[in-house]
């Protein structure tokens, strides 16, 4: 139950900035023709903002089901990285289905907690899993349905001021972490950088405008080079002399 507790109380700002955000998805699916059910089992299956508005975007203009496909892949790559991370740092408490179970609500906000637990030096155990992710699901889809039902009576200008909340939870989620580990700063400002010249280097650069690189494969690439980067510059060691020691005790003791 401590657990439990522990990850309701890290899931409640998340929960809670995921509500304005979904609650724009639900206005623009009602746009699109959705139901109020549809566009909340949306939500509730799904889970990721980008993914959710890129899909709608199809579905509104009448695209194939390949198109979803490929657009859905490369924007939600990322979590799976996100998983395989997360599934290292978890405690013996999540196994068999539940690993199975794991991946669904990763997202951003929970990989960024998770990890900040982690790195402190406190389990990732089941129950905790199970609290934090419990207020952003209810969050995400209550603001999709709320938005789907009453979205149309607020004026447009709330709606542009709440769709930027996401991004400002996401930033005081990592900054405190930033703050007391150099490794994890180096990261933030290396995927900046990069994110910065995926931004305006090809406006700048005529060569690099026939590029065409989705945001969802531009977050991964800065991602990926960003983290490899800073494991590149401040190596983890391993224990080895401590697990050679306890090898060593053991055969003694043998």
């Amino acid at each position: 139950m401590k657990d439990f507790s522990d990850g309701c109380q890290d899931g409640l700002p998340i929960g809670l900035g995921y509500f304005p955000v979904s609650f724009a998805f639900g206005i623009l699916a009602a746009e699109a023709g959705l139901s109020w059910w549809q566009g909340t089992m949306i939500s509730l299956f799904n889970l990721t903002s980008a993914g959710q508005f890129a899909g709608l975007t199809i579905m509104a203009a009448g695209g194939t089901l390949l198109e979803m496909a490929i657009s859905q892949f490369v924007i939600n790559l990322r979590y799976s990285l996100m998983s395989i991370t997360l599934s290292q740092k978890v405690d013996s408490s999540v196994h068999g289905i539940f690993r199975y179970l794991f991946p669904y609500s990763v997202t951003d906000e929970i990989f960024g907690v998770s990890s900040a637990r982690a790195s402190k030096g406190k389990p990732v155990s089941y129950h905790y899993w199970r609290g934090l992710r419990v207020l952003p699901v209810v969050g995400w889809t209550l603001g999709t349905l709320t938005g789907a039902l009453l979205g149309s009576v607020l004026p447009q200008d709330l709606m542009n001021a709440m769709s930027s909340m996401l991004y400002a939870m996401f930033i005081a989620i990592i900054i405190p972490v930033a703050k007391k580990d150099r490794p994890v700063l180096i990261a933030i400002i290396l995927a900046v950088l990069l994110s910065c010249g995926f931004t305006f280097l090809p406006s700048a650069v005529p060569a690099l405008a026939k590029l065409s690189i989705s945001s969802g494969m531009a977050v991964i690439i800065c991602a990926v080079v960003a983290s490899l980067i800073a494991a590149a510059l401040f190596p983890v060691k391993e224990e080895e002399e401590s697990l050679a020691d306890d090898a060593g005790r053991g055969e003694g003791r043998s």
